[in-house]
């Protein structure tokens, strides 16, 4: 399966509206403005081009969280929304396993996280199968659809590329 991660522009906005799965319930939002920025040692996103057809499968995302007090701590919190013609195909798996990739190979972070609703089952098969290992759950982390939901935190460290294994095959 193709795969393409490129940086957001203007015109993919319209197709990256997201609210079409139970677990984007998190209240009104506003619709994106602007592209989220593609530098990946600001907080940003890119766009996941399925090029079977060239149309927009989705986005990938992501911020920044920090586990001690000095930059060697800092480590990526990744997040992903496809939209539903594109679910159940791999692109989540292909999508983050590279974005990991991508920061072990731009940038020095050890540790690139990703969390989902503990019900959100086919994201948690995704993460493992893209190479993240599952460290245990958040309880009460996420509010939505009027209630707080406990999450699932993965994460997947530098070496684990290192070691040779790579998923985004």
């Amino acid at each position: 399966m193709e795969l393409t991660l490129h940086a957001q522009e203007s015109g993919d906005l319209p197709y990256l509206t997201g609210g079409h799965s139970p677990f984007d319930d998190f209240g009104p939002q506003a619709a994106p403005t602007a592209p989220r920025s593609s530098d990946l040692h600001e907080s940003g996103g890119l766009v996941d081009d399925g090029s079977i057809d060239g149309s927009i499968a989705g986005s990938v995302s992501w911020r920044w969280n920090q586990w001690g007090p000095t930059a060697g701590s800092r480590c990526a919190m990744i997040g992903i929304w496809l939209r539903p013609d594109w679910r159940g195909r791999g692109i989540g798996r292909l999508t983050q396993a590279r974005l990991a990739e991508l920061f072990f190979a731009h940038t020095p972070v050890n540790r690139v996280e990703a969390h989902t609703d503990i019900e959100n089952t086919a994201e948690q098969w995704a993460l493992e199968a893209a190479g993240f290992t599952r460290e245990g759950v958040v309880r009460g982390a996420r509010w939505r659809d009027g209630d707080y939901r406990d999450a699932v935190l993965y994460a997947r460290l530098r070496e684990d590329a290192v070691a040779g294994r790579h998923w985004a095959r």
